[in-house]
């Protein structure tokens, strides 16, 4: 039989001077000593494969325990990346419907700007402006309620307000001279 020891199994070598029983003078006595020996041998390398085997089946058991951890988290993060990017589809969604409607509310803000120049480019064409700029003083009975109205109308319509008009301005001005006239003309007569 060879020797196997190489560091493995706690293998016991055989002795060099050992001879197999059939060489032995006092064959058997000494064969079974050899084979208590050996079968002695034997049983401590049998149990020691047993300790390797059921460190095996441990780590085993350990390596799957691991490996089952590993998957229900990878799934758990599966599942939570799915449900993010379902979250952010909506959030996308979201903010393309919302810029949609800006731009069509846009487009009509435009429309009705200019709808409105136009308008107001007729309005103007027709000089229905000093006829409303007349009609604002309309009701005025003196050169004192004149003056007044005037000054009141000219700070509402002022460019620098926010609802000034630089054109209803001239033309209050032009209705104010006319008016003014008029009330001088008067109280000269």
């Amino acid at each position: 039989m060879e020797n196997l020891d190489n560091g493995q199994w706690g293998q016991q070598p055989l002795a060099e001077t050992e001879a197999p029983p059939d060489e032995k003078k006092d064959g058997q006595g000494e064969g079974k000593a050899w084979l208590f020996k050996e079968n002695i041998r034997l049983q401590a390398l049998a149990a020691e494969l047993a300790q390797g085997q059921e460190q095996l089946a441990r780590e085993r058991e350990k390596l799957q325990a691991e490996t089952a951890e590993v998957r229900r988290k990878l799934s758990e993060e599966h599942r939570r990346l799915l449900q993010k990017e379902a979250f952010f589809e909506k959030k996308m969604d979201i903010l393309k419907n919302g810029f949609a409607g800006l731009e069509e509310d846009r487009r009509k803000l435009e429309k009705d700007r200019l709808r409105l120049e136009a308008e107001k480019d007729a309005y103007m064409d027709y000089g229905m402006e000093t006829d409303c700029a007349e009609m604002l003083f309309r009701g005025v009975g003196s050169q004192l309620a004149l003056k007044k109205r005037y000054k009141d109308l000219v700070k509402m319509f002022h460019p620098d307000n926010i609802a000034g008009d630089h054109e209803m301005v001239l033309a209050i001005n032009r209705a104010y001279e006319k008016l003014k006239h008029t009330y001088e003309l008067e109280r000269r007569a």
